[in-house]
Formats: structure tokens, sequence, C-alpha cells
């Protein structure tokens, strides 16, 4: 296997178990070599078939979302930009031929030059495979559910997820501002498997308004509705009303949707609404990033030299991704609202499933992608941005640990944050100018050189005192100090992680094959 260019300055823990087995990617069945099974919905590609249910591929799920007859028909997210808020992606073969950028890196880890704009943890890579991943342009070897889609990925994360609630906002932001950079691929979609536990009230939090104002902008949101489990409630900002959330289904080893069951750990408790659809998650088999937090740590979940398999609403959520990247391709003039009503309810009905909080059934391509036009839309409510970062936040937060000094109140990393003025900002498209952010710099101004077939936006050092009172020179960045509200003693925190950020809750503990919940 090629890895392209880079070091790793640390190894740590991830909260997750990892499978029992690695199964070479060629475990697989096909459908030249597997049991077919009938059909319950029209496919124009040939019959269902059967798979090992502990390693689901990308081709395989491309099947059970009906993504092929997308595919026989010329779409295959060409022209269509999808950006990734995550924790980064590495240059790893499938992730180098022509389609991925790197725009600015917003993380803590941006301070490193080895780690600036690469995935330290593994989320992110994964997560791109899924959505945009391609080995080349011929059409053969891996492939992601949108393979010609321009995906931008855009760091938030550190390599133990850490990660402020403002620096997501940012990182909407600046996806917003620059939407149009690429005119052949103007940004149409934002995946983000990011959460907290606040409990802020929809209309005013200042996370969902980023999200709106995303939606406003001509952007459709995934949002990973978060793997809190039967009991558990949506995180936000998938509590916001223009998001697609997404939950994540189980396929149980075939591809047809006949015998889909909502997976175990999605979050199905209803308060005001519940997952919008749902899509599968369960052991999903994409690109690994070696010598991350996931890989150094459970290398079990292997699977050959290439990948890795995971579980969760964010594995579901980059499936969708995909499939609105391959609508979005058909329908160039679709609304956001336009996008997710069209998805929603093309959605396959539930047979087996009957659970409150299932969303409209799970996702099928082929019921949208034969229509001539998209016609219903949505209405929604958007939030007018006058709550309190605290209250985005819940007990998510950052901390320092050399002097246990955590991010609360109303600050960003740089200091005392004005939401109200963001607000105005934020809907006026002028909260980024340059490299800075409500007046602090955090990045560079430009795209600057392709390394490794990806395209990179240029980095900043940052400077000034944050709200610890140190200069961010005094960090010790290479060494890791920074931790998302430090871990439990175990490095274990229930179902997610502590302050329940990352969506990466259904990684953290596991059943049977892959990560699961």
């Amino acid at each position: 296997m090629k890895v392209h260019t880079m070091r790793w300055v640390r190894q740590g823990a991830i909260a997750a178990i990892a499978a029992s087995t690695a199964l070479s990617v060629g475990v697989a069945m096909t459908p030249a070599t597997a049991a077919t099974i009938a059909p319950t919905t029209k496919s124009a590609t040939g019959p269902d078939w059967l798979y090992p249910a502990s390693a689901m591929t990308v081709a395989d799920v491309a099947k059970a979302i009906r993504a092929d007859v997308a595919y026989k028909a010329g779409y295959t997210g060409k022209g269509v930009g999808v950006a990734l808020i995550d924790t980064g992606v590495l240059p790893v073969d499938g992730l180098t031929s022509g389609n991925v950028v790197n725009g600015p890196d917003l993380s803590l880890e941006s301070q490193v030059p080895g780690l600036q704009h690469k995935d330290t943890y593994g989320h992110g890579t994964h997560l791109a495979g899924i959505i945009a991943g391609r080995d080349n342009t011929t059409g053969t070897g891996f492939r992601g559910i949108a393979p010609d889609a321009k995906l931008t990925s855009i760091k938030v994360g550190a390599a133990n997820g850490s990660v402020d609630v403002t620096q997501v906002m940012a990182a909407i932001d600046w996806t917003v501002k620059h939407r149009n950079d690429d005119p052949a691929n103007p940004i149409r979609v934002i995946n983000l498997s990011y959460g907290t536990d606040g409990i802020q009230q929809t209309g005013i939090d200042p996370l969902v308004a980023a999200v709106d104002n995303a939606f406003k902008a001509g952007i459709l949101v995934v949002v990973a509705g978060g793997n809190n489990g039967v009991t558990g409630k949506l995180t936000n900002p998938a509590i916001s009303q223009s998001a697609l959330l997404v939950g994540s289904a189980d396929s149980m080893g075939t591809t047809n949707p006949i015998d889909d069951v909502i997976s175990d750990f999605t979050s199905q408790v209803v308060v005001n609404r519940g997952v919008s659809m749902t899509a599968p998650g369960r052991s999903i088999v994409s690109l690994r990033a070696p010598g991350g937090f996931a890989d150094a740590n459970y290398p079990t979940a292997r699977v050959g030299d290439r990948f890795f398999k995971g579980s969760g609403s964010s594995q579901a959520a980059a499936v969708t991704s995909g499939a609105a990247a391959l609508i979005a391709q058909k329908f160039p003039t679709a609304t956001p609202a336009q996008l997710s009503a069209a998805i929603m309810f093309g959605t396959s009905p539930w047979v087996r499933s009957t659970v409150t909080g299932r969303g409209t059934g799970v996702l099928n391509v082929e019921n949208v992608i034969t229509k001539t036009s998209l016609t219903a839309t949505l209405q929604v409510a958007t939030s007018n941005g006058t709550g309190t970062l605290q209250g985005a936040r819940g007990t998510s937060a950052v901390t320092f640990s050399n002097d246990t000094q955590t991010l609360t109140g109303e600050r960003d990393l740089f200091g005392p944050f004005d939401v109200a003025a963001w607000y105005k900002a934020s809907v006026a498209g002028t909260s980024w100018s340059g490299g800075t952010w409500m007046g602090h710099g955090w990045t560079g101004d430009t795209m600057g050189a392709t390394l490794d077939g990806q395209a990179t936006w240029t980095g900043r050092t940052w400077s000034g005192r944050t709200w610890s009172g140190r200069t961010w020179s005094d960090v010790a960045w290479a060494d890791a100090a920074w931790s998302g509200r430090t871990w439990s003693s175990s490095l274990f925190n229930g179902r997610t992680w502590s302050g329940a950020a990352w969506q990466a809750g259904g990684w953290l503990t596991a059943t049977g094959g892959g990560w699961t919940v």
C-alpha cells in the first residue's frame, strides 16, 4: 500500500473496540458470485446480492441504495462540490486522483507543521472515502458513492476529537464564503458529523444558525443524527430544521432493503423531530488512515492493508452526502429544500422496523434520480442566533490539559466572542475576510500548492493570548496536550466523546464485526 508523504508525532488511544476479524475487501460477494435475492424495488442494474454482514463494502452500499442506477445513467457527482467538515483527510490511495482538496485547517493541530490538514484520528479519511473516494478516473478500483464529486476537506477535529463549537461555526462560514471558488464544482453539500448535547432552543442556537445560514446560501447540510441509542436524543446541530438529519440503517447482509432495520445505536428519541431518514451505517468498509489514532490502537478493524471498517450515523451521513451529490448533478438548479425533500420522500419504506424516530425510510437514489424534476420542497423555521455559545456547547468543551483551563462561556479560541455581531456577519457573508474570522487571523488567504495529489489552502501561525492566558507559542502542540474535555480514566465515556462531540460515538464499543455500538 502506498501512503503519500506524512509523518505522525504521536499515537494515542481511541475510544473504540475494533472488529474481531479482518477480512479481505475481496470477500464481499458480487452479483457474479453471490446468491441473489428478489428485489423489492425496481432496479435497472440487475438483482440484489448477499454479502458478509460484518463488512459492507462501498460497492455493497451503492447497490443497497440503488446508486448503481445513477451510475448507469451517467451520474457520478461530476460538477458538484461537497465540503467535509471533520478531522481532515490523509493523502492515501483513493484520495489522490485529483478530486480532493484541503480547505483551511482550523483545528488545534494546525500549529504543528507535520499535522496540518492531516487526519490524525481516521474519521475524516474514512468518510471521505465513502463520499468521493476513487483510485483513478477510469472507473476501476475503489470508488466512493460519488466518485467524481469535488471534495473539500476542512479540518476542525484533532486526534482525540477535540474541537470547540466556534471552530465548527467558522468552518461552516468559510464554506459558505468560498462555495463558488471553483465554478466548475460549486459546493452544494456539507457533510457534518459533529454534535453536542446542548439543549438550547433551536430557534436561538448559534450553531444551528450557522447551519441554517448555509442552507439559505444554497447548500444542503447533511448532519449525522447521533449515536445515543434507543433512549438517546438527537445532538446539536441535528436539531436544525433546515438540515437533512441522517440515522443509521443495518442492511443485514443483503443489498435488498426489505430486511433493513434501524441500527440500535442511532439516536431514536423524538423531541420536536427525529432523524429525517436513514442510510447504511453499520460495518462500512472504507479507507484506512495508517498510523492514526484508530489504526494504531485497533488493528483488527483493518480490512486488508488499505481499508478499515466502522459504524455510526457518521458513516450513514457520508453515504447520504455522496448520494446528494449524484442527485445534485442531475438537478443542478435544485434548492437545498428540494434536494432534502426528494431524498426524504424518495426512501425505501420500512418493512421490518417500527420504532419511533426511524425517519421516512432507507435512502433510495433510484427513486429520485429517475424523476424528471424536483418540485416538492420543505418549509423550515431557522435560528436567529440570539442564544449563547455555552448553550450550544452543552457539556462539550475543550481543555488545555497542562493547566486544566477549559474554554467556556462566550469565548472562542482567541478570547471574548460577540454572538450577535457574528450572526449579523454570518448572514451577510462577511464573518470571514481573507484568512481572518471575526477579527482574528486563523488561516491563510489562498489555495496553495498541490502536494500528494491534493491542493491545499495556505496556513497561518496563530498569535496573541487565548482564554487561558497563554500565547499559542507556549502550547506543547506536538505533545498533544489538548483533550476533548479530558478523557475518563478508562478512555471511554459512555457512547460518545466526553462532551458528546464527534459522532464517532458509533465507533466506541463493539459487538461482533466492525465498530458498532
